[in-house]
């Protein structure tokens, strides 16, 4: 899946905005309140923008967060880079930031009658012009993840409504938001979380409880993006930029799980709760006591829930008796937890307060294609 396209950093310059103070990586005990002073992304009411030397970047399956886009970034510092790692994350340098900027398309409305958004399901893209034109978009928040000699930290900042800075909220944010599509328009609060909640999915082995990123790996990183209009595989184009090293050998593949025609039915399927859910269903995630493995990597066995029956559920359950019944979505707990959004049922837990209505499709297929009954 790989291409030996590449692109020139000077694509990645926005050579048609404003220029921009250089990126700075403040101590984690003095993160500053505005968002701007870090540098690595801006905007002015008008536009949004990049900073020189930060790449965007964009993954093959995607975390699901209420219909939001995702602007993904990163920065390192000058003259260092990134160790490839085939299955897990990549090792970044001291000083790495990664960037998240959560944002939508303003719908009809907008403004006049609530934070009317449009419910899309598509990739998040800058314009031509490498900006994000405001007068169609909305920023939400911007989440950042830096590495220091300790580790890494998380830091939320939400955006103000003149779309000009995003401060630091360490106690997270809710906000009122209205989602429109062709059949309707539902309510919902979208909500912000806390820093020490980014410990809920960033932290995947909870006996450590130190933060890693989800995102930057091989088989996420596996596909084109778009450089102005160029398209480029982003691994080829991490290489070739300078900012990972040790790519060689077989890459694991970039499964879509939104692309029907890219992979199995199995594939995508997996791919889609190895991102979702495996953050804490893994053998040393948060939920391990729960004895049900959704990782990529995990035999499709009763430990992925074929025929397991719950440890604890309570009425998460939906009085089914199976986490996965074979050829029976309807009968299976998985599925009905996806299928509601009381935080009392809902998984995952954290990161969503509406239904996936195209993920509870793609996972009830997939169940209903499985062989055998418990």
């Amino acid at each position: 899946m790989r291409t030996a396209v590449f692109v020139t950093c000077c694509l990645l310059l926005n050579a048609c905005a404003r220029e921009l103070p250089p990126v700075v990586v403040h101590a984690a005990d003095q993160a500053p309140e505005r968002l701007s002073a870090w540098g690595v992304v801006v905007a002015d009411g008008a536009y949004f923008q990049l900073n020189d030397n930060v790449l965007p970047y964009d993954l093959a399956s995607p975390l699901f967060t209420d219909y939001a886009l995702k602007m993904r970034t990163v920065w390192l510092p000058e003259n260092t880079a990134a160790a490839y790692n085939a299955e897990h994350e990549f090792d970044f340098p001291v000083g790495t930031i990664i960037s998240k900027t959560f944002h939508y398309e303003k719908a009809d409305g907008f403004g006049d009658t609530g934070f009317r958004v449009v419910r899309s399901e598509r990739d998040a893209r800058l314009g031509d012009d490498g900006r994000l034109d405001l007068d169609d978009y909305a920023l939400v928040e911007t989440r950042l993840l830096v590495r220091y000699e300790d580790g890494w930290q998380a830091f939320p900042y939400v955006w103000n409504t003149e779309q000009t800075e995003a401060w630091l909220e360490v106690a997270g944010d809710v906000r009122n938001m209205q989602l429109v599509a062709a059949g309707g328009v539902e309510e919902f609060l979208y909500v912000v979380p806390d820093a020490n909640q980014c410990k809920g999915c960033h932290a995947p082995n909870h006996t450590e409880t130190s933060l890693r990123p989800i995102g930057p790996k091989a088989r996420h990183l596996n596909r084109d993006y778009e450089y102005r209009g160029q398209a480029a595989n982003q691994l080829d184009h991490w290489a070739a930029t300078g900012i990972l090293t040790g790519v060689e050998g077989d890459v694991p593949d970039g499964v879509r799980w939104s692309d029907a025609g890219g992979a199995s039915l199995d594939e995508r399927a997996r791919a889609y709760l190895d991102i979702n859910c495996a953050h804490c269903h893994n053998s040393s995630g948060a939920a391990d006591t729960s004895g049900l493995h959704l990782n990529a990597d995990a035999p499709v066995d009763q430990n992925f829930g074929i025929c397991k029956s719950p440890t604890a559920v309570g009425r998460g359950s939906g009085d089914r008796l199976y986490d996965i019944h074979p050829g029976k979505p309807e009968a299976s707990i998985v599925l009905y937890r996806m299928e509601h959004s009381d935080p009392a049922i809902a998984m995952p837990e954290l990161g969503r307060s509406t239904v996936h209505v195209e993920g509870v499709r793609l996972v009830s297929e997939w169940i209903a294609s499985l062989e055998g009954d418990c």
